[in-house]
């Protein structure tokens, strides 16, 4: 019988907490507990780890569970600090480890603290309700060590500078939600579209993403990472209208997406010997060389292989046909382009796509 997984809280609930025991705290009624609405106005009980009045106001802090779901954040401790002042309005300001959106095409401005539509919701609610009429506040939401937590988040690419964004859409964490991870990923988009650009450069990794600016001379700000979830982005892509896509990435995932296969986690699919093996053989390859290419654990350590039987052209072959599969995907709603790269960062072929976007990006590739 299978375990029952738990669900969590998002960082938006535990700074909606913070903020109402904070509030508390300066009506000298500390809480060891409280209880704040949804953005759907469900009710949702939080743990307070501590709370205290200060010279100003009050200052709480709840630490985050995100019961059984794999997130960075599971564990930090989320503060909040409160300046009441009679007659004024309620504002919220980012605080350490709180990042500020510095561009455009997301759902806070920019300027504003990294905190979403919903978490707002909640904790403009949470302070409004424990605050005596006609009362306002300043409220710092704050996230000790969140700064360094970010640089392994998304949040660099999207413009979230300073640390980690405030969010959730229901104030609850569900378990391993592969749609919220691709859902988080769909917004570099929108940053790319709000920006002015109608071109994007899709890496499925940091390592790609890394060759595409250091060693290509690609524009970073056009460049979003997919994660396993290219057939997901490219429609992605088409949605925010955006005209030509440029697929680079190294050999073994742009193998699974000349194969068809646009969910390319290994647990997914996996033909990225048979692949790389079909067509090498449809290149010539003798009945030995597609046989140790089969027994190659890795991609890479096929490459001498093809190197010795003199048929690096498979890869310029590949990437036509990644790009052949990416442009039916979508139904022909975007040019795609394909390059293909080593985990050195060597490239090992391109097709005719690639080399029409990437002259137009001004990338240095001769």
């Amino acid at each position: 019988m299978s375990k029952q997984m738990r669900t969590g809280i998002t960082t938006g609930t535990c700074a909606a907490a913070a903020a109402k025991a904070a509030v508390s705290a300066w009506r000298g009624q500390p809480v060891e507990q409280v209880v704040v609405l949804s953005p759907q106005q469900k009710p949702i009980a939080v743990v307070i780890a501590g709370s205290s009045r200060t010279e100003r106001g009050g200052k709480a802090a709840v630490v985050k569970d995100a019961g059984d779901d794999p997130d960075i954040t599971n564990g930090v401790t989320i503060e909040a600090a409160v300046e009441v002042a009679e007659g004024a309005d309620i504002v919220l300001r980012a605080g350490s480890g709180v990042g500020t959106v510095t561009l455009p095409g997301l759902s806070v401005p920019v300027g504003e603290p990294a905190i979403n539509p919903g978490p707002r919701q909640m904790i403009l609610s949470a302070v409004r309700d424990a605050l005596p009429p006609g009362w306002g506040a300043v409220v710092t939401v704050s996230i000790p060590g969140g700064e360094a937590l970010a640089a392994r988040t998304l949040n660099p690419v999207l413009g979230i500078a300073g640390g980690l964004s405030i969010i959730g859409t229901t104030g609850i964490v569900e378990p391993m939600s592969e749609e919220a991870f691709k859902n988080s990923l769909a917004p570099q988009i929108s940053v790319v579209k709000a920006l002015g650009y109608d071109t994007v450069i899709f890496a499925p990794g940091k390592i790609g993403q890394d060759i595409a600016i250091k060693q290509c001379g690609l524009p970073a700000e056009q460049i979003v990472q997919t994660s396993n979830f290219i057939g997901f982005m490219l429609e992605q892509a088409v949605r925010y209208g955006m005209k030509q896509v440029l697929l680079f990435g190294h050999l073994g995932k742009i193998c699974k997406v000349a194969a068809g296969i646009f969910h390319t986690h290994n647990r997914m699919a996996d033909g990225r010997m048979e692949t790389l093996a079909a067509y090498a053989a449809a290149l010539g390859a003798s009945q030995q060389t597609v046989q140790a290419i089969l027994r190659c654990a890795t991609t890479e350590a096929a490459l001498p292989i093809i190197e010795n039987a003199g048929l690096r052209q498979v890869y310029a072959v590949l990437a036509e046909r990644a790009t052949h599969r990416a442009m039916r995907y979508v139904f022909q709603d975007l040019e795609v382009g394909t390059v293909i790269v080593t985990l050195q960062g060597a490239i090992l072929g391109m097709d005719a796509g690639a080399v029409k976007i990437g002259e137009k990006l001004g990338w240095n590739i001769k």
